[in-house]
């Protein structure tokens, strides 16, 4: 059976965190909004990944009130980044930026629950288990089907957003995706050491691959990247092992590692589409770009997406015809987002490629432009200004 549904004024495909952002900040506004999510309820979804989340995200989740409802954040006071094997390293502390921490980590469940409350307390229209089959978009609207269950439903709005995985967007005029596959996976878990440093977030780069280690709760939250092989015999040591083998990349500045969670894994590439925008349509998060997990740009950059997204849309004056989703507000909208995402792709992709090239004198220049981070302050808020808002270095109050 095919059900057709009253238009919209804006459908959102993905509700994960960035798709339900955008819904919670367009709940200032006058727009219908429906929110299609292929997953259950976020109460039973439970995905136990680290978020490091820049201080310019935090002032977005407080702006939607949803900070307030995260269980313990665990803040970055400091960050440290060294290069094994190589001297020179580089601190980052607050008083580069200007702000009380650097960042947090919290647990991804622990933020997409506290959303979904949100959400369902909203004027949005929340579907869960909905799958989008197919969508469709000209000059004057967006179209979308999409089963539940046994029945498949079709809607039409003015602006059609994708904040999924990037699964739908070629269907749309225009659209084709960038790839590069890093040929590397990160292994996640949660580790506890002997001499733990409060509020500090480690960035150990290695040949392999970057190695991050994240305050969180009594432990770290580890993100550590090598090549995929190399992943498939590490995941498959006992603890004992595979905290060794972490201890021998990591090095001593916290005596040993003493307690490895379970763990996980997934594959790293760098996605990006040809154009976040066709006619009725705008891609954020994931279905815009996918980077590399190193200085944990990837959410921030897609939570800016929908907080700019949002913004503009909220520029349309009450009643103008074809709005929103013309071409002139979409068009507006990618020029905002063009250099913030450029910068964020550039600025991951170098970090990678530049501290895993096994080139003693680029590791050499490496370990030289740390000791000079390091010794430079303008160098250092610039880095750290980078990485908590973005190249246009808005601050919401």
């Amino acid at each position: 059976m095919i059900m057709p549904e009253q238009p919209f004024d804006i459908i959102i495909v993905g509700g994960g965190p960035v798709g339900m952002a955008l819904a919670l900040t367009l709940r200032e506004y006058e727009f219908s909004v429906l929110l299609l999510e292929a997953r259950e309820l976020p109460e039973k979804v439970d995905d136990p990944r680290p978020l490091a989340l820049s201080y310019g995200s935090r002032l977005i989740l407080q702006r939607l009130d949803i900070w307030k409802n995260l269980a313990q954040p665990a803040p970055i006071t400091t960050i440290h980044i060294s290069n094994r094997g190589h001297f020179g390293h580089a601190v980052l502390t607050p008083d580069d930026a200007g702000v009380p921490a650097l960042g947090y980590v919290v647990n991804y469940h622990d933020l997409y629950h506290s959303m979904g409350r949100a959400i369902r307390g909203s004027n949005a229209v929340y579907q869960t288990n909905a799958l989008v089959t197919a969508i469709r978009t000209d000059l004057s609207l967006a179209q979308v089907a999409y089963q539940q269950g046994s029945t498949t439903r079709q809607v039409r709005a003015r602006l059609l957003v994708l904040a999924d995985g990037g699964k739908l967007a070629e269907q749309i005029d225009g659209v084709r995706y960038h790839t590069y596959d890093y040929q590397q996976t990160a292994i996640v878990a949660n580790v506890k050491v002997e001499s733990p440093r409060p509020g500090t977030a480690f960035e150990r780069f290695t040949l392999n691959g970057p190695l991050a280690l994240l305050p969180s709760g009594e432990g770290y939250a580890l993100v550590w990247t090598m090549p995929a092989a190399a992943a498939e015999k590490i995941l498959k040591l006992d603890d004992r092992s595979f905290l060794l083998h972490l201890h021998e990349q990591f090095g001593d500045r916290m005596g040993e590692f003493t307690h490895v969670g379970p763990r996980s894994s997934f594959p790293l590439i760098l996605k990006h589409a040809s154009t976040i925008t066709g006619h009725r349509a705008v891609l954020i998060g994931n279905a815009a770009q996918a980077l590399h997990p190193v200085a944990g740009q990837g959410f921030n950059l897609g939570l800016r997406d929908a907080w700019e997204l949002a913004s503009e849309i909220s520029r349309i004056p009450s009643g103008t015809p074809g709005e929103p989703g013309s071409t002139r507000m979409l068009a507006a909208y990618s020029r905002r987002r063009q250099s913030d995402k450029r910068i964020s792709r550039l600025f991951t992709d170098s970090l990678v490629k530049l501290f895993t090239a096994d080139l003693p004198l680029v590791q050499t220049c490496s370990g030289m432009g740390l000791a000079a981070l390091d010794n430079l302050p303008p160098a250092r808020r610039l880095i750290a200004h980078q990485m908590i808002f973005g190249t246009k270095g808005w601050f919401i109050g």
